[in-house]
Protein backbone atom coordinates (compact mmCIF):
# COMPACT_ATOMS: atom_id res chain seq x y z
CA UNK A 1 0.00 0.00 0.00
CA UNK A 2 1.55 3.76 -1.16
CA UNK A 3 2.10 5.62 2.22
CA UNK A 4 0.75 9.74 1.17
CA UNK A 5 1.55 12.24 3.34
CA UNK A 6 -1.10 15.45 2.40
CA UNK A 7 -0.26 19.07 3.72
CA UNK A 8 -1.38 19.35 7.28
CA UNK A 9 -4.19 21.78 6.00
CA UNK A 10 -5.94 19.23 3.86
CA UNK A 11 -6.99 17.34 7.41
CA UNK A 12 -9.84 19.67 8.29
CA UNK A 13 -10.72 21.07 4.72
CA UNK A 14 -14.08 21.60 4.48
CA UNK A 15 -14.52 18.92 2.02
CA UNK A 16 -14.30 15.30 1.79
CA UNK A 17 -10.92 14.28 0.35
CA UNK A 18 -10.51 10.58 -0.40
CA UNK A 19 -7.87 8.57 -1.99
CA UNK A 20 -7.19 5.51 -3.18
CA UNK A 21 -3.71 3.17 -4.62
CA UNK A 22 -4.41 1.33 -8.15
CA UNK A 23 -5.64 -1.32 -6.36
CA UNK A 24 -8.11 0.65 -4.97
CA UNK A 25 -7.36 0.36 -1.79
CA UNK A 26 -8.54 3.31 0.53
CA UNK A 27 -4.81 4.72 1.51
CA UNK A 28 -6.35 8.53 3.05
CA UNK A 29 -8.98 10.28 4.09
CA UNK A 30 -9.42 13.40 5.93
CA UNK A 31 -11.90 14.36 8.76
CA UNK A 32 -14.73 15.09 6.38
CA UNK A 33 -14.38 11.94 4.34
CA UNK A 34 -14.48 10.18 7.48
CA UNK A 35 -17.48 11.59 8.80
CA UNK A 36 -19.31 11.13 5.97
CA UNK A 37 -18.30 7.27 4.29
CA UNK A 38 -17.31 6.11 8.07
CA UNK A 39 -13.45 5.04 8.29
CA UNK A 40 -12.43 3.06 5.07
CA UNK A 41 -8.70 3.73 5.09
CA UNK A 42 -7.15 0.07 4.55
CA UNK A 43 -10.13 -1.03 2.59
CA UNK A 44 -11.34 -1.91 -0.95
CA UNK A 45 -13.65 1.20 -2.33
CA UNK A 46 -15.06 -1.24 -5.38
CA UNK A 47 -17.30 -3.33 -3.15
CA UNK A 48 -19.14 0.32 -2.64
CA UNK A 49 -19.70 0.67 -6.24
CA UNK A 50 -21.70 -0.53 -8.92
CA UNK A 51 -20.60 -2.06 -12.27
CA UNK A 52 -21.07 0.95 -13.87
CA UNK A 53 -18.92 2.91 -11.34
CA UNK A 54 -16.52 0.51 -11.25
CA UNK A 55 -15.93 0.92 -15.07
CA UNK A 56 -15.37 4.25 -14.66
CA UNK A 57 -12.68 3.54 -11.98
CA UNK A 58 -11.03 1.23 -14.00
CA UNK A 59 -11.30 3.99 -16.64
CA UNK A 60 -9.59 6.49 -14.67
CA UNK A 61 -6.86 4.09 -13.81
CA UNK A 62 -5.58 3.07 -16.89
CA UNK A 63 -6.54 6.17 -19.48
CA UNK A 64 -6.13 9.14 -17.24
CA UNK A 65 -9.13 11.78 -17.20
CA UNK A 66 -11.60 12.75 -14.83
CA UNK A 67 -15.20 11.60 -13.85
CA UNK A 68 -17.12 14.97 -12.49
CA UNK A 69 -20.18 15.12 -11.57
CA UNK A 70 -23.47 16.32 -9.13
CA UNK A 71 -24.97 14.26 -6.51
CA UNK A 72 -27.82 15.17 -4.08
CA UNK A 73 -28.17 13.32 -0.89
CA UNK A 74 -30.05 13.74 2.07
CA UNK A 75 -30.83 16.70 0.70
CA UNK A 76 -27.11 18.36 0.39
CA UNK A 77 -26.01 19.16 -3.24
CA UNK A 78 -22.01 18.04 -3.88
CA UNK A 79 -19.69 18.30 -6.52
CA UNK A 80 -18.00 15.39 -6.96
CA UNK A 81 -14.48 15.45 -8.83
CA UNK A 82 -12.62 12.40 -9.64
CA UNK A 83 -9.14 12.21 -10.90
CA UNK A 84 -6.00 9.97 -11.02
CA UNK A 85 -2.96 10.91 -8.73
CA UNK A 86 0.77 10.13 -9.82
CA UNK A 87 3.84 9.64 -9.05
CA UNK A 88 6.38 10.59 -11.43
CA UNK A 89 4.14 10.45 -14.35
CA UNK A 90 2.65 7.19 -13.36
CA UNK A 91 -1.34 6.83 -11.87
CA UNK A 92 -0.76 5.84 -8.57
CA UNK A 93 -4.46 6.00 -7.84
CA UNK A 94 -7.73 8.11 -7.52
CA UNK A 95 -8.17 11.18 -5.29
CA UNK A 96 -11.96 12.45 -5.05
CA UNK A 97 -12.88 15.86 -3.63
CA UNK A 98 -16.39 15.70 -2.47
CA UNK A 99 -17.46 19.51 -2.20
CA UNK A 100 -20.83 21.00 -1.07
CA UNK A 101 -22.69 23.44 -3.16
CA UNK A 102 -25.49 25.60 -3.02
CA UNK A 103 -28.73 24.48 -4.48
CA UNK A 104 -28.32 27.91 -7.34
CA UNK A 105 -24.74 28.34 -7.81
CA UNK A 106 -23.32 31.24 -9.58
CA UNK A 107 -21.99 31.18 -12.72
CA UNK A 108 -19.00 33.54 -14.62
CA UNK A 109 -17.48 34.10 -17.51
CA UNK A 110 -13.94 35.66 -17.12
CA UNK A 111 -11.47 36.06 -20.05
Amino acid sequence: MENITLPEWAKELDCAITVCDRDCIIIYQNRRSVKVNGEMTGQSMRPCHNDRSKAIIDRLLTEDGKNVYTISKRGVRKLIYQTPWRKEGDICGIVEFSLEIPEELPHYVRS
